[in-house]
């Protein structure tokens, strides 16, 4: 297949968060058959029950391209026009693994080799995949991370901290409220005290941001609510001390503030020859620990059309990246020979 046609076989099976198995087992058969030509080293790295990470290698990794096989709901399928391919994970990142297989097999018709590909489970919720491989290194020395930058190289991405706030509270007959305690008024408060928070900025990354991404609670209209919940993430820019703080403090006594991921907010290195850019995203680099060598990140498309209705990648960065990750893996093969 072609770059077009494997980006669209490869959105067309549905890989949400925690159902990445099946778009796993095809990747596989797709490196084994490449395998067969170009022989090296392929294996399944086991993250969580059923769900594993997609490694590949030929010679010792010195480079290792990666990128994450999970998408955001709802899966919808491709479609293609003259300049884009449409679905969900066109973008992010779909296209990123079918622009990276399409980097490796130029690399190995070069006879290049010292690097690898690792596809990762897990990176739309909690990086789970990212976190097994930290705990299962292969040597490499850099890691090439694919995300939607528009075929530029990310200076720097925002960080993330993420709370779930659970109210509990005691039912009564709404004509009575004062019998009972609602859930919903308690988080509706708490959440009004963490809106006021101050945000940091950085000359870099800009302002932290906040949102509120879910809410839910109550049993009916005509009943005070004796529970409710919602999900939050700030979008980091540095030391997130303040921010918990202020969490820990709105929420004492009236909510459960359970902070469920935190990753911290990044400042990567540029490499000559590549326009550059600064993400308010998070990626699995920060899960990784350092672990598969120091990061990059850069891939094709645009991150204001993931995980929207209408996620698309250009044709035109699809064959680009090709050729930028292959090109990338040589850059870092010769400063890995040189810095010996």
């Amino acid at each position: 297949m072609n770059t077009f046609e494997l980006t669209r076989a490869l959105v067309d099976i549905e890989s949400t968060t925690d159902h990445e198995q099946s778009v796993g087992d095809f990747l596989f058969a797709h490196l084994s058959a490449l395998f067969a030509r170009h022989p090296g080293h392929l294996e399944r790295i086991a993250a969580a029950p059923n769900r594993y990470n997609i490694f590949a290698s030929w010679g010792e990794p010195v480079v290792t391209l990666s990128t994450h096989m999970d998408t955001v709901p709802p899966f919808f399928p491709s479609r293609e026009d003259p300049d884009f391919i449409w679905g969900r994970g066109a973008c992010d990142a779909k296209g990123i693994l079918a622009a990276m297989l399409g980097a490796a097999e130029k690399l190995l018709a070069r006879s290049v080799r010292s690097f690898g590909l690792l596809f990762v489970v897990g990176e739309e919720r909690d990086s789970i995949g990212a976190q097994a491989a930290a705990r299962t290194p292969r040597g490499s020395r850099f890691l090439i991370d694919g995300e939607p930058t528009e075929n530029r190289l990310a200076l720097g991405s925002k960080g993330a901290l993420r709370y779930e706030l659970v109210a509990h509270g005691k039912l009564a007959h709404s004509a009575y409220p004062q019998l009972g305690h609602s859930a919903i008024h308690a988080l509706l408060d708490v959440l009004g005290e963490i809106r006021r928070l101050a945000l940091p900025e950085d000359s870099r990354l800009g302002l932290t941001t906040l949102n509120v991404g879910t809410i839910s609670g109550g049993r009916a209209p005509n009943v005070v609510a004796d529970e409710a919940r919602a999900e939050i993430m700030f979008r980091l820019v540095g030391d997130p001390a303040a921010l918990r703080a202020g969490v820990a403090a709105a929420a004492d006594g009236r909510v459960e503030a359970r902070e469920v991921l935190f990753a911290p907010a990044l400042q990567l290195n540029e490499l000559d020859g590549l326009p550059t850019t600064v993400v308010a995203f998070t990626t699995d680099i920060p899960f990784f620990e350092g672990a598969w060598g120091e990061p990059f990140l850069i891939g094709p498309g645009s991150i204001h059309l993931a995980h929207t209705g209408e996620e698309r990648i250009p044709k035109r960065e699809l064959l680009e990246a090709v050729d930028i990750y292959a090109h990338m893996v040589g850059q870092l093969l010769h400063q890995g020979v040189t810095a010996r």
